[in-house]
């Protein structure tokens, strides 16, 4: 069936969006990719063939930007499911909230727009954990995909934001003019793994902060974990499965790591590199009265707070999805990256 079947991927160039081309083209589907500029694709292919592939022939490319209606019908023409992956970036700490939402809203919206005009059979959109977990503060409680972030939470990142609102319109528009147009999403938490390239995950940046040693101690803040390669099976198990229609699907690793368990998992694994890590552990208080006076400092007290019991139990018993990699193993995977290929520095 796969070799009959058009997928496709919106944000090629990016680090998910690239791994998910890599599996769709393993398994044999012929994809279809937008990105910005057609100048950058030369730079997929660059990194589908470190991940591997010998022959893009499979493979098209189509140029189209969230932020305008250009080429979006021409993307879907021929496709039977999207995985709806590309998402304004939030690198650039000088960018607006509005900058950041109103793209990710009408950027997600235009694309189910033109997925139902296409007769697109289901839409797989990359949500994020920032739309599910960031208001659950009951420790003893687990987080699930039935809880929601309040897009109004105190100390809520502009990203994690845009993910929430453009999510919530995701599934209003599906609710209200979706017609036969099925949804599901994936919400991963903090991605690591293998990098294929130029492109990478966002959460690179923890490793990094961490290997400048710029901070003689840490924050205690804990994290949940995934590798890019699971979170990509998820997305094409999502797409297949019949019962996935509907659903939201939390993608995490087993348990939680904190930033001084990464840092010294970092020194005792690749202690080569990383000598500048610091081990100390900046205590709460201090974090909380630095806050007041700096944003970066403040969102980390924001973070504090969030339950990291999250349940990965609805991806593992309706898609059958295992996590192949260990949150260390992830971890690991994302600093050979940065050692082999220098990415993130």
């Amino acid at each position: 069936m796969e070799s009959s079947t058009t997928v496709l991927v919106t944000g090629g160039t990016g680090a998910l969006g690239v791994h998910c081309i890599l599996q769709l083209l393993d398994k044999g589907y012929r994809v279809k990719t937008t990105i910005r500029s057609i100048n950058k694709k030369n730079v997929v292919i660059e990194m589908l063939k470190t991940g591997g592939i010998t022959s893009a022939d499979n493979l098209t490319f189509i140029e189209a930007d969230l932020t305008k209606d250009t080429n979006w019908d021409q993307a879907m023409n021929g496709c039977q499911y999207v995985l709806h992956i590309a998402s304004p970036t939030h690198a650039d700490a000088k960018v607006s909230e509005d900058q950041m939402i109103r793209p990710a809203v009408e950027g997600t919206l235009r694309v189910l727009k033109a997925a139902r005009k296409a007769g697109i059979k289901r839409v797989i959109m990359t949500s994020s954990f920032g739309a599910v977990g960031f208001s659950n503060k009951k420790q003893n409680s687990e987080t699930t995909e039935a809880d929601w972030t309040d897009p109004h939470e105190k100390g809520l990142s502009a990203y994690e934001k845009s993910k929430t609102l453009a999510e919530q319109a995701a599934w209003n528009f599906i609710r209200q003019e979706g017609g036969g147009l099925e949804l599901a999403t994936i919400n991963p938490v903090a991605i690591f793994g293998p990098s294929l390239g130029a492109s990478k995950s966002p959460s690179l940046g923890i490793l990094t902060f961490l290997l400048a040693g710029s901070m003689k101690a840490i924050p205690d803040i804990e994290l949940n974990v995934v590798d890019i390669r699971d979170v990509a099976d998820l997305h094409i198990r999502a797409m297949t499965n019949p019962d996935a229609k509907g659903q939201r699907f939390i993608a995490t690793a087993d348990g939680k790591i904190s930033m001084p368990e990464i840092a010294l998992l970092l020194k005792n694994k690749r202690s080569d590199v990383a000598q500048k890590v610091p081990t100390g552990i900046l205590p709460n208080w201090v974090l909380s009265i630095v806050a007041l006076f700096n944003a970066q400092a403040k969102q980390s007290v924001a973070l504090l707070a969030i339950n990291r019991n999250v349940s990965n139990a609805k991806a593992r018993n309706v898609l059958g999805w295992t996590p192949r990699a260990t949150q260390e193993d992830a971890i690991l995977a994302s600093m050979d990256s940065i050692i082999q290929q220098g990415v993130g520095q």
